[in-house]
């Protein structure tokens, strides 16, 4: 398998692959168990019906060997290369109720992290060449999480805070209710020192005055949210080495590369996750006179 991100576990994988197939399955696959004999196995093709980042093949293998553990998936491409339209990705052989049970399981997941990878390396493409890291958010699926930040690593872009419990993040509510960025970073520190935490503390701004506190206040990062991009590239001036910089809010394609020009360290983009087309992929009856020879491990 491929090396995991911390956070994506083989525990967590195989505990939200049970959910999905409880979820799924239920009492039986009725339409397989009706039609299939058991104990027959079956040759597919995974075929990608649009130009895309492959992601979601570790995945994939764990479904198929979670439903059937001598199943096999020969992949023609790894994740994160690029796949073209009508390409053959993958070759399975498998128990054909296991393969026709995991199947929508396989493809749903797949097409949603193609999708995700897809659109981080084209955001991330434009960066190319700036100092700039793109980077998502918590926007994200619950309960998918996990699967759509590992897909824009995949893609070439970065995770933002994985969740609530590893970065400190004030923003404008967390500043209203506590009566401030200065006393918002000051209850900030002392909780930190007294939870021996080393996360670090990040201060939502939306003016240059804000900025000037969260800098004196003492702040890791500070995001620059929803700025003019004069007034983003005042506040990195501002700024200076003093904190990391962050643009957020508003964020297109269409302007990461000047956002990017201001010196902002990061841009983060809640798109990435939650406006992601998914990837039409299909799973398909391997056919040597459609698909060609057998490429398998075991021709």
């Amino acid at each position: 398998m491929n090396k995991f991100p911390d956070y994506v576990t083989k525990e967590k994988l195989e505990t939200f692959i049970q959910l999905a197939l409880d979820e799924d399955i239920g009492s039986g696959d009725h339409s397989t168990l009706a039609v299939i004999p058991d104990g027959i196995s079956a040759r597919s093709v995974l075929l990608i019906k649009e130009n895309c980042i492959l992601a979601g093949q570790d995945f994939a293998d764990l479904v198929l060997k979670h439903l059937d553990p001598l199943s096999h998936i020969f992949w023609i491409k790894k994740d994160g290369q690029v796949c073209k339209k009508g390409e053959i990705i993958a070759y399975l052989e498998a128990d054909t109720r296991a393969l026709l049970s995991g199947e929508r399981l396989i493809l749903n997941t797949m097409q949603r992290m193609c999708g995700i990878a897809t659109l981080a390396h084209r955001w991330n493409s434009r960066l190319l060449g700036t100092k700039c890291q793109l980077l998502d958010t918590r926007k994200t699926t619950p309960g998918f999480r996990m699967l759509e930040k590992w897909a824009v690593k995949i893609g070439g872009a970065e995770n933002h805070r994985y969740g609530l419990f590893d970065m400190i993040m004030l923003k404008d509510n967390h500043i209203d209710y506590s009566g401030g960025i200065s006393k918002a970073v000051d209850l900030a520190k002392k909780y930190r020192e007294s939870h021996q935490l080393t996360i670090k503390i990040e201060v939502e701004t939306r003016n240059l005055a804000e900025v000037q506190e969260a800098i004196i206040a003492g702040a890791d990062r500070i995001m620059l949210d929803n700025m003019s991009l004069e007034l983003m590239a005042k506040a990195v001036q501002l700024i200076g080495e003093s904190a990391e910089t962050e643009a957020s809010g508003g964020i297109t394609e269409d302007v990461l590369a000047q956002v990017a020009s201001t010196g902002v360290d990061y841009i983060s983009a809640g798109a990435l996750t939650h406006s992601a087309p998914n990837i039409d992929i299909s799973l398909k009856t391997y056919s040597e006179s459609k698909h060609g020879k057998w490429k398998g491990e075991n021709n």
